[in-house]
């Protein structure tokens, strides 16, 4: 049960990855809404690194943001956490993989190999929550200006990069609970050469009586 435990978190903990990657290469975090489009067959969305705009005619024109420093401070934020969970999640997979009860590298102790899985486990959830922060501060940003009756600016509605996102941090979390869940101390074992012994209070043993000492001046009575 334990090596099934392993081998699923670190499978979930794999796909999570991927989705973190995909979600932050998307350029779809939010879409022009369309309730304030003119027309109908021209899109706009826009990502954490670029600006895309297309039309039913299938053209697309994507343009970077030319300035870092000029962006607005969520956005800069959400870069720094989606690139830490990559590097938490590339990490988790690796340390897991070592941890792993099935696999046999080198002369690792079975206590190592739960000290990696928790590790491992471990960087996943710190993966998922940096992800799951990112995408949530973001699209409360979006809802925010979205409802603010005096934003003068172009209305957004959610992309499906966030909801890439919300699914990734999910399956980090609860690949790297899996994986900690996984790693549970085992009793130590007794030292070589010497026995155990259980003594219970409670128990009902053996009892010894013992005569009670014989004053000295009894002493003298029984010979008289």
């Amino acid at each position: 049960m334990t090596v099934v435990l392993q081998v699923l978190g670190l499978v979930l903990g794999v796909v999570s990855w991927c989705l973190q990657s995909s979600c932050t290469s998307s350029q779809v975090w939010k879409v022009r809404s369309q309730a304030e489009s003119v027309s109908s067959s021209q899109w706009q969305f826009e990502g954490l690194w670029m600006s895309c705009a297309a039309t039913s005619m299938g053209s697309l024109q994507c343009s970077k943001f030319k300035t870092v420093l000029g962006m607005p401070a969520h956005i800069q934020a959400c870069r720094a956490l989606m690139i830490l969970s990559l590097l938490l999640g590339l990490a988790s997979i690796a340390v897991s993989a070592l941890g792993l009860k099935c696999s046999k590298i080198g002369r690792t102790s079975e206590q190592a190999k739960g000290k990696m899985a928790l590790t491992g486990g471990s960087l996943f959830i710190l993966s998922g929550l940096s992800t799951l922060i990112a995408v949530s501060w973001y699209a409360a940003r979006v809802v925010e200006a979205f409802y603010d009756p005096y934003y003068a600016g172009v209305r957004f509605e959610l992309g499906t990069g966030l909801y890439l996102g919300w699914a990734a941090s999910c399956l980090a979390i609860l690949g790297g609970s899996m994986l900690c869940c996984s790693c549970r101390r085992s009793p130590p074992a007794p030292a070589a050469g010497h026995y155990s012994y259980n003594y219970s209070t409670t128990g009902q043993g053996q009892k010894i009586y013992r005569a009670p000492p014989v004053s000295e001046s009894g002493s003298h009575k029984a010979y008289v």
